[in-house]
């Protein structure tokens, strides 16, 4: 099957409240799109910014003194990789999924959580579908700013779709026949 193009659906939305952690809260953070993210000559918006990669990328060195209000955005086409080293230092990372049948993020997520040690918040951005959060989850996302029309209450129910799994993942490291004492 081929590779979705970079960005082939809409920019990501910010919306006022999203959920994270298993609540429904206000969104603190303002995102910069991929088109705020191209007038560099402007700078940063003051308070806690989510800047798509290649302007974070860019700027980080002149942003130092903004740690614990700077986030970065992945769009789908960017890997895991290109934010590894930071991984530790920065806040909140935020995946864009731009189509719903593009399971990118899902890869991206793990590999934010198990391989570079990622511990802040991990908020999926774009067109996933409420289906799709329990394996947003297991693969290490606590935040989802939902575009969809339905209530954050109602999507809420989704995260406790499935009561178990078999598979190991990032929210339950050990396989159901580990958990239960078999062989």
């Amino acid at each position: 099957m081929p590779r979705p193009a970079k960005s082939p659906g809409p920019q990501p939305a910010n919306p006022e409240r999203l959920i994270v952690d298993g609540a429904v809260v206000d969104n603190q953070w303002r995102l910069l799109q991929l088109e705020e993210e191209l007038s560099t000559a402007e700078p940063v918006p003051p308070g806690k910014v989510i800047l798509p990669y290649s302007r974070w990328k860019a700027e980080r060195g002149n942003l130092e003194h903004r740690k614990g209000e700077l986030g970065v955005w992945l769009d789908s086409s960017e890997s895991a990789s290109l934010v590894a080293a930071d991984a530790g230092e920065l806040p909140l990372i935020a995946v864009h999924f731009p189509l719903a049948g593009d399971g990118r993020g899902f890869t991206t997520g793990r590999l934010l959580r198990e391989r570079y040690g990622f511990a802040g918040e991990l908020r999926a951005i774009g067109a996933f579908m409420r289906d799709q959060l329990t394996f947003l989850r297991r693969c290490g996302y606590n935040a989802f700013a939902f575009e969809g029309e339905e209530s954050l209450a109602q999507i809420l129910q989704s995260l406790e779709d499935f009561s178990e799994s078999y598979q190991a993942a990032v929210d339950q490291p050990l396989p159901l026949f580990r958990r239960r004492g078999l062989r």
